[in-house]
């Protein structure tokens, strides 16, 4: 946000904790500075032309979609006013990598209570379930995520050796139907994600069959 007067506000974007026992907030991560750059890759789920070459236009679920994104977490500002930041005196931005981190972790409950079901000889180990990662860039993209990867090039360090600074990149996962089940929670933010999407292509104006040389055609 700049100094004038009238310039807008600028939203940030971020990650949303969703606990998967009662739908609570269970953590709200917001990206210091807004990314510069979404890149997104949408593959279709078609019939598999091999086993079935009749139906090419027919679609088997919602396109599997990825974003990736490089955000900067960046501690020199606040490192100016140690007594109103204590935790980054302290720790650096060790708080704010480990937030990102622990969402590709089973916790540390989950791995003690897998370690004593083995132990029990349980036929039957539960998987860890992580929280539900909402992804919110604009009031118009809130969508159910799974975070798969995360790159992080810390870049530098206080006395400590704490990183003060660094990039992270992140790839996620977008959650559809398919994924999550028509009951499951997330599942109304997808189907509102993709409305979003209709909505949004019916404004698209178009061209004419004129314009591409194909006014024969019809």
């Amino acid at each position: 946000m700049t100094g004038f007067p009238n310039s807008p506000k600028l939203l940030r974007a971020g990650l949303i904790l969703i606990s998967p026992d009662n739908g609570s907030v269970e953590r709200i991560i917001t990206l210091q500075y807004a990314p510069e750059t979404l890149s997104r890759q949408v593959e279709a789920q078609s019939i598999n032309e091999e086993s079935d070459r009749s139906q090419p236009l027919r679609l088997t679920g919602p396109a599997k979609e990825t974003m990736t994104l490089e955000a900067e977490i960046d501690a020199t500002d606040q490192l100016e006013f140690p007594t109103q930041n204590t935790a980054v005196t302290e720790s650096g931005i060790f708080p704010a990598l480990s937030a990102l981190e622990t969402m590709i972790y089973p916790t540390s409950a989950q791995l003690e209570r897998q370690n004593a079901q083995a132990a029990a000889g349980s036929f039957e180990i539960t998987p860890a379930e992580t929280p539900l990662a909402l992804f919110a860039w604009s009031a118009r993209r809130i969508v159910p995520v799974r975070l798969d990867s995360l790159q992080i090039t810390e870049e530098f360090f206080d006395h400590k050796l704490n990183p003060i600074r660094a990039k992270v990149s992140l790839s996620l996962r977008v959650l559809s139907v398919d994924d999550l089940g028509f009951g499951h929670r997330g599942s109304g933010l997808f189907m509102a994600y993709l409305q979003s999407k209709e909505q949004l292509a019916g404004k698209f104006a178009g061209g004419t069959l004129n314009a591409l040389g194909a006014g024969g055609m019809v």
